[in-house]
Order: C-alpha cells, then structure tokens, then sequence
C-alpha cells in the first residue's frame, strides 16, 4: 500500500487567511494562535497573506478570490458564529460552511475551515487557541496532500 506521510513542514509554503471581525475577541485568538502555529512549522511573515472581512459570510467570496490567483498552497477561513435568538445563526453557520466547501471543491486549493459555531462565547473562547493551531496544521498537511498526489499523478503518465 502506498501511503502519503503526513508533512506538517511550512516551509515553502505560502498560506491564506480570510478573518471575520465579527466577535473580534474570539477571532483575534484564533488568528493568534493559527499564526503561532504556522510559524512553528516554519513559514515566516512574507509566506502568510491575511485579509479581514466583517463577517462569516463574507469569508467564501475573499477565500475564491485568492484561490483563484493561484498564489496560495492553502487557506484558512477564521470566523466565530455565536448562537442567538434568532434563526439567524442557522443561516450563516451553514451558508458560511457550504461557500468554504464550494471554493476547496470548484478550486481545488484546500481550506481549513476554522468558523467556529456555538452556542456560548465560553465555549468559543475555550476553543480558540487549539482551533487556530488545528487549522494551520490542517492546512499545512492539506497543501503537501495535494503536492503529492498530483506529482505522483504526474510521474504515472
């Protein structure tokens, strides 16, 4: 069985990040610790592109529009959608969820989807640190996926 390995190296990557503003305290962390974690696996500054939008439901179109520039190895979508009393919530945790998946499908650039969805700001908040880590690795690991397949892809014809 061949099996890809997995490769959290950074270096030689370049990363996208498309951060909400809504809910700026929960975002602020997660960005944090997702760029921690990119610069630990070895990306430095000039390798990370990172655009802020208002809202979740902005983040798909901005994260098409970077994928689209071919520029990018990976994104990362950052957003915090906090229950309310409304329908609302519904609305955007879903729509901002399928726009993510539309894009990684239509381009085939991988998104590690960090919006958050819950029902509290404590349970954002005791998320925010590992969620930004996660998505950096995740989308690391996702950029050298892709890599590889299409190289072996290449190397059979």
């Amino acid at each position: 069985m061949n099996s890809i390995q997995i490769n959290l190296d950074g270096r030689h990557l370049r990363i996208g990040i498309v951060q909400s503003r809504f809910n700026e305290t929960i975002v602020a962390g997660m960005l944090d610790a997702c760029v921690a974690e990119l610069q630990k696996c070895g990306l430095d500054d000039a390798s990370i592109d990172h655009v802020s939008v208002p809202g979740a439901l902005e983040i798909p179109v901005v994260l098409q529009t970077m994928a689209h520039t071919h520029k990018y190895d990976a994104l990362i979508a950052i957003g915090a959608v906090v229950r309310g009393e409304t329908y609302h919530f519904e609305i955007v945790a879903n729509e901002s969820c399928r726009g993510v998946m539309d894009v990684t499908l239509e381009t085939g650039i991988p998104i590690a989807n960090g919006i958050l969805t819950v029902d509290t700001d404590e349970q954002a908040l005791a998320r925010i640190a590992e969620k930004g880590a996660d998505c950096a690795r995740a989308a690391i690991e996702m950029a050298h996926n892709i890599k590889t397949i299409a190289a072996q892809a290449r190397e059979r014809t």
